[in-house]
């Protein structure tokens, strides 16, 4: 089956075999590396997209549901180059091994599109999703501070 959506601006096509998870096709199909696969069970947030809107874990939706939808990955996210909250977060030393910078830098760009200047317990609930296994995310949250305080 063909599954025809907007990914980070763009039409494209994709080709789904059966119950393929919409982290599959973005990967296997769509050369889309950012969206991470870790637990395959929606508890880590290393797959998160935003779909239609709303921070996902791609991992638990089916491909074949991303028909006609909007659908943005960590690559969509910072076209052009770093974006503020990459920026910043390498400034603050919160990215050790990296594999949850994708979802957290999804999460966090969502919050600050809705919530231009968050405060800390709203940058924390928007980044609940996501699991960091190495940073502790002390260096997280404080990089996310210094965009939301206009510092980046």
């Amino acid at each position: 089956m063909i599954v025809t959506f907007r990914l980070n601006g763009e039409q494209v096509n994709a080709r789904v075999a059966g119950p393929a998870s919409l982290l599959d096709v973005l990967r296997d199909e769509l050369g889309m590396y950012g969206p991470k696969e870790a637990c395959s069970q929606g508890e880590c947030g290393s797959c998160s997209i935003v779909l239609d809107g709303e921070v996902v874990c791609s991992c638990l939706v089916l491909a074949a549901d991303a028909e006609g939808s909007e659908v943005t990955t960590v690559e969509g996210v910072s076209q052009g180059g770093l974006n503020a909250i990459q920026e910043a977060m390498l400034r603050e030393g919160a990215v050790q091994c990296g594999f949850c910078t994708p979802g957290i830098v999804v999460a966090a760009s969502k919050l600050f599109e809705t919530h231009p200047r968050p405060t800390r317990i709203e940058i924390k609930e928007a980044l609940a999703g996501n699991i960091c296994r190495c940073t502790g995310y002390g260096a997280i949250i404080r990089a996310l501070e210094s965009v939301a305080g206009g510092e980046a």
